[in-house]
């Protein structure tokens, strides 16, 4: 077994064809398309860390992302995973170079791409309810408008309508409408996760950003929300960039994995795009995959752990795609 694998199996297995597993010891180079959901242009980040010395998080890192594209951020802690995400909702800015979401430049948060961090975000003094319709009723009326909105019949109809939603959300993500009158402390890890994915999914964005969301999580309810996430995407197939230290999850959740890694522990040294592999829009399990997943999953490792030399062993006559014939291993 993998250490902390917590991957859900899967129902569907899946028909593969020839790989060239060498291929994978660079970052892929994609052709260009008429429009990327992400595009993240030579972009390094470092840290003043003494007189006249930096230390460098991010070394010119080049990415488009396409539109409904599943990508998972993988890496050892301090390798700027969480920093390049942060990057692309804009609470942090490039050292250099430039990110741009739906064909603009990132400046600072927008309503361009919805989050789910690692830790719950529910505000504790609002019930589940509110919550969930603080961001449409914001988004749409502001402060003075929600002050003098319910004096508008407009006002009172687009509250039905977001009130509305949020119980279609709450039951879309396994909750019960009970539980739209509880607050934060009443619920339990999972269903907080559960109500700060629905809260993402309200606001409509077609980028939805997860920092390490379900990280704090038992095995089981990590495993339940994998497979629930797997659901929403595939019925509305938003772009989502996924940061996780789990390989197995990443395998399972994605379509596309992105390992970043330094090449030393110097501080001058920042990570680059290790490994770039896109992956089935159906998923891999170790159910479905047996062997070939966790021998994957020890490549994808090794590249985390700054091994370029390590490449996947299988034979010419047991060869297996992992991609939808986009990008082959």
């Amino acid at each position: 077994m993998v250490p902390g694998m917590s991957t859900p199996d899967m129902a569907a297995s899946i028909s593969l064809p020839a790989v060239d597993t060498a291929s994978n010891t660079r970052a892929i180079a994609t052709p260009l398309r008429d429009a990327h959901s992400i595009s993240i242009d030579n972009v390094s980040v470092s840290y003043p860390i003494a007189r006249k010395e930096r230390r460098n998080v991010l070394d010119n890192i080049s990415l488009d992302i396409d539109e409904g594209e599943f990508v998972v951020l993988l890496g050892e802690t301090g390798c700027g995973k969480s920093t390049l995400l942060r990057m692309m909702l804009g609470q942090e800015r490039p050292t250099s170079g430039r990110i741009s979401v739906a064909g603009s430049v990132v400046e600072r948060v927008d309503a361009r791409s919805g989050y789910v961090p690692q830790r719950y975000s529910l505000f504790p003094d609002r019930t589940v309810l509110e919550n969930l319709c603080m961001g449409p009723e914001t988004s749409k009326y502001h402060v003075w408008g929600q002050i003098w909105g319910p004096l508008r019949p407009s006002f009172r109809a687009f509250r039905r309508e977001v009130r509305e939603e949020a119980y279609r959300q709450l039951a879309h993500m396994g909750l019960q409408r009970s539980d739209a009158t509880k607050y934060p402390h009443q619920l339990s890890g999972g269903m907080q996760q559960r109500v700060a994915i629905a809260q993402a999914l309200m606001m409509k964005n077609r980028v939805l950003l997860m920092d390490e969301a379900f990280s704090a999580l038992d095995p089981a309810t990590r495993a339940s929300l994998q497979r629930l996430l797997r659901t929403v995407w595939q019925e509305s197939r938003p772009t989502v960039v996924f940061v996780t230290h789990n390989t197995a999850e990443a395998l399972y959740l994605g379509t596309r994995v992105i390992v970043l890694a330094r090449a030393s522990r110097e501080d001058s040294c920042g990570s680059h795009v290790a490994l770039d592999m896109k992956l089935p829009s159906s998923g891999m399990s170790l159910r479905t995959h047996g062997q070939q997943f966790l021998e994957l999953v020890d490549h994808v490792d090794s590249f985390s752990r700054g091994d370029r030399k390590a490449i996947l062993d299988v034979g010419p006559e047991e060869a297996e795609t992992i991609s939808d014939g986009e990008t082959q291993l």
